[in-house]
């Protein structure tokens, strides 16, 4: 597809611009920072911002390094979404072997780098872009915080800082580049804290409440729940804290619990019966329990008329050009794993349901250990069992969600690989293959105003009249 001359300098535009977005990318990269500490790369973007004639709003809903940047007068008022948030333990150098630059460190593992500047990107690229044309609306990127675990996105939609917007583009790296129509789990995560009674195990253990004994109890009767769910409902759990020695009667004791559902709605109902087996716990062994919630994520709402924009958009720009080199480093990485790349795509389309279609699709190219063509939104009507904060977003505003190839094939998620490939030129061609779709797709908005009302009346009936609803306490608030 020849693209429109008008749109043709958008693209312009972020090539004569990609080397101080990749620099930037890079710089997040070496500094990772986990969830809630992203001083760095949060000052790193609203400085950047700013300067480019954005109005910034920093600490937003009370989180250090969340803010919110603006340009720009009147309708319609599109988001472009950033995270830059690292993991915990997956440090890695820009090779294609495990090697940590930090034993032990952070790093990205999810490509956060390359989301929030492409995201960036596109933003700033877009607001030229309006200027150049004299054509009015609002441009705003919101740099949210710990997507990893906390949720930023969640504390910005209960404060109502989404719910002026008129349509929302997200993105995220992949393995693959399409525009999702998929949904994605709910998810909540909390703590349950017993307190019992310290004795001697051995001489007095009668006179012992056992904290412990609460935590297993509770396991137990979690493990008999699953049986009573909906398909696809999660229960994980872990003991963080059993006691300090055999010997002694544990005073307290502690278990964390993920739960997972398609629906917010009905993931509170478990939420709730899992509340209940805490109290019988607690009863059966006379002790008392606090529950803690940590972060609760509501699942995504897909805008196929936004995703069929994005689908248009990578039509334009074309595939991503991988080098002879790029394509044999990603295969020492596929290699490593001990799958060919076919059977790992087979394992890919078994997991998630994919239709014959989509399977099709997929096979076509699965030989290829870099796939850079563009796909159409082949993941219609998948619920993804992974979670993510923007869910939220996407339950208060029409949200697009974009993908990327930023990793190889026999990628897996949350792994060294996607930290050494974040770091280099694999990364950074996806990085501006995303900033170029963003921007594009935000240029069809601003230009035609009755997508824009088309996205939102397809929000209004996948809502069917539900309004957004938390998956945290009222009274909990980020940590400072």
């Amino acid at each position: 597809m020849v693209v429109e001359e008008k749109r043709k300098a958008i693209i312009n535009w972020l090539d004569e611009n990609a080397a101080g977005f990749l620099k930037m990318s890079d710089q997040i990269w070496e500094n990772p920072e986990i969830y809630w500490e992203e001083k760095f790369a949060s000052g790193l973007q609203a400085d950047y911002l700013e300067s480019e004639g954005f109005a910034v709003t920093r600490n937003s809903a009370g989180m250090q390094t969340a803010f919110i940047a603006e340009w720009g007068t009147g309708k319609p008022v599109l988001a472009f979404i950033g995270e830059y948030d690292a993991l915990a333990g997956l440090s890695q150098v820009n090779e294609p072997v495990k090697k940590a630059m930090v034993e032990g460190g952070p790093g990205h593992g999810c490509g956060h780098n390359i989301l929030g500047v492409a995201s960036l990107a596109a933003a700033v690229a877009v607001q030229k872009w309006l200027e150049a044309n004299d054509i009015s609306g609002t441009v705003r990127y919101y740099g949210t915080p710990a997507e990893e675990m906390g949720g930023g996105k969640v504390f910005m939609a209960r404060e109502g800082l989404f719910s002026d917007l008129d349509a929302a583009l997200s993105y995220h790296p992949s393995f693959i580049n399409m525009a999702s129509k998929a949904s994605t789990v709910a998810i909540v995560s909390s703590s349950f804290l017993f307190k019992g009674k310290s004795s001697h195990a051995g001489g007095a253990p009668h006179l012992g409440r056992s904290a412990l004994d609460a935590v297993e109890l509770m396991n137990v009767g979690a493990n008999y729940l699953r049986e009573h769910v909906l398909d696809g409902t999660r229960l994980h759990y872990v003991i963080t804290n059993g006691g300090q020695a055999a010997n002694i009667v544990p005073e307290t004791a502690e278990v964390h619990y993920i739960l997972r559902a398609a629906k917010p709605d009905y993931l509170l109902e478990v939420a709730d019966r899992l509340r209940n087996i805490a109290k019988g716990a607690a009863l059966m062994t006379d002790t008392t329990f606090k529950e803690v919630v940590e972060s609760g994520y509501a699942s995504m709402v897909p805008n196929h008329t936004i995703a069929d924009l994005m689908v248009q958009a990578l039509e334009e720009i074309g595939p991503i050009q991988f080098t002879e080199e790029e394509l044999a480093f990603a295969q020492q990485i596929n290699d490593a794993f001990g799958k060919k790349n076919r059977d790992y795509i087979e394992q890919r389309i078994d997991m998630l349901g994919l239709g014959k279609e989509a399977a099709s699709a997929l096979h076509a190219h699965s030989d290829q250990a870099l796939m850079g063509v563009n796909f159409s939104a082949i993941d219609e009507g998948i619920v993804y069992k992974g979670a993510t904060d923007v869910g939220d977003l996407s339950q208060v505003v029409p949200t697009g969600a974009l993908v990327t190839t930023c990793f190889p094939t026999c990628t897996p998620g949350h792994s060294w690989v996607n930290t050494a490939c974040g770091g280099m030129s694999i990364g950074h061609k996806g990085l501006m293959h995303a900033a170029k779709a963003l921007a594009l797709t935000a240029a069809s908005l601003y230009t035609d105003k009755k997508t824009v009302e088309k996205a939102r009346e397809e929000f209004e009936t996948q809502m069917a009249g539900k309004t957004y609803t938390p998956l945290i306490p009222k009274e909990m608030r980020p940590p400072r």
